[in-house]
């Protein structure tokens, strides 16, 4: 059993090894860039004044996997698997739309990445859920960053919050 643990039982396989080609591996944390970011989002002002929140599930999850260009060579379960850019950069001019999304589920959201073959932004709230927002509407990918990557990687449908 402790062999299993040095290969990581987090994600199931194709999630896993679309991760790992990406260069994530168990243990990785990059905090000087996860700063960076949050110094970039929190000193960023739209036209219009809005600012982006930063919290702590927002660089964590930058820590871990910001800077990650992940696609899957997996078929997909529903869908096809999104190729993701995990720069939470994608969603600087995004402002408005990441607070009026948190008004509506009232807490705070910041920006996570992109789905690139879709340009949808990929968002995460304080409490560590994730979305996606294209122009079809918002859609729940998850929980937590976990099953979020395990949706996106594996082409599980997210499960849509708004309509069109």
């Amino acid at each position: 059993m402790h062999q299993d643990r040095a290969s990581s039982t987090r994600f199931p396989a194709p999630v896993d090894t679309a991760l790992r080609e990406a260069g994530w591996q168990p243990g990785r944390w990059d905090s000087k860039r996860a700063e960076y970011w949050a110094d970039t989002l929190r000193d960023h002002a739209s036209p219009a004044g809005h600012r982006h929140t930063v919290f702590p599930a927002a660089v964590e999850a930058w820590a871990e996997f910001g800077g990650l260009r992940v696609s899957s060579k997996s078929a997909g379960r529903q869908i096809a698997p999104a190729t993701l850019d995990l720069s939470p950069l994608h969603g600087l001019h995004m402002a408005r739309t990441l607070a009026d999304l948190g008004r509506s589920l009232d807490t705070e959201v910041a920006p996570l990445g992109q789905e690139t073959d879709n340009h949808a932004l990929l968002a995460l709230d304080s409490e560590g859920r994730v979305y996606s927002l294209d122009h079809t509407g918002d859609w729940y990918l998850g929980p937590d960053i976990d099953q979020a990557l395990t949706t996106l990687l594996s082409g599980i449908p997210p499960t849509r919050l708004t309509a069109s």
